[in-house]
C-alpha cells in the first residue's frame, strides 16, 4: 500500500472527500516528524510507538572497492509494533 491508496482508504472509511483524507494524512505525518525531531516518543496506544535512537560510529567495508570507510553516528527512527498490530 502506498500514499495515495492509503489516502483512498481513509477517505472510504472515514466519509471524506479525498482531498480532506490527504489533507489529514499530510498533518498526521507532518507532526509525527515535528515530535521526533524534537526528540518526543510518539505513542499510538494499540498500532505502536515511533523513537529516535543513536547509531554510533562504526567502521564498514565499501562493496566496490572492499576499502575500509568510516560510518558517521547518525540519529534513525525506530517503530515499536504495539499489541494489536502484531500478526
Amino acid at each position: 500500500m502506498n500514499k495515495t491508496d492509503l489516502t483512498n482508504s481513509i477517505a472510504e472509511k472515514a466519509g471524506l472527500s479525498k482531498v480532506e483524507s490527504k489533507k489529514a494524512l499530510d498533518a498526521v505525518l507532518a507532526s509525527i516528524g515535528e515530535a521526533l525531531k524534537e526528540g518526543d516518543k510518539v505513542s499510538l496506544i494499540g498500532f505502536g510507538t515511533f523513537s529516535v535512537t543513536e547509531r554510533s560510529a562504526r567502521q564498514g567495508i565499501n562493496p566496490l572497492t572492499k576499502q575500509p570507510i568510516n560510518i558517521e553516528a547518525k540519529k534513525v527512527v525506530k517503530f515499536k509494533a504495539g499489541a494489536d498490530l502484531k500478526l
